[in-house]
């Protein structure tokens, strides 16, 4: 992510978004206000405003984050490998603003196999 852009969203973003975006931290589970979120709409990234997901592809994984099984398109997202604190996973960031916004994991019970896990706090709402 570029200084400016991180520069703004310090501005912008209260302290746990800004945490969780630019620093690649984590919500508390079951504490996100979309984690239990089921209206129908678009989830957008809350750093940059791109569309990432649809309510279509939302499921309750009794994770304690909102979760999706797929992306709203193949370049609204970006997987990075993500060795830290002791793990191996995938990271998922915003194509547009690299802002961080979970992990996505292969063990989802929908047909595509994917959970996105992801942080409320990376996230906007535009009802459908």
């Amino acid at each position: 992510m570029k200084q400016e852009h991180k520069d703004k969203l310090k501005q912008e973003l209260d302290e746990t978004s800004y945490e969780v975006i630019v620093n690649k931290g984590t919500e508390h589970p079951h504490t996100g206000q979309y984690n239990l979120h089921f209206e129908d709409g678009t989830y957008t990234c809350k750093s940059c405003g791109a569309a990432l997901f649809t309510s279509d592809s939302k499921f309750d994984a009794h994770c304690g984050w909102p979760s999706f099984d797929r992306a709203l398109a193949n370049d609204t997202v970006k997987e990075v490998f993500d060795d830290s604190h002791g793990m191996r996973r995938t990271e998922v960031v915003c194509a547009q603003c690299e802002g961080h916004l979970g992990h996505v994991f292969d063990d989802g019970p929908t047909d595509t196999g994917l959970r996105y896990c992801i942080n409320s706090v990376s996230l906007d709402f535009e009802a459908k």
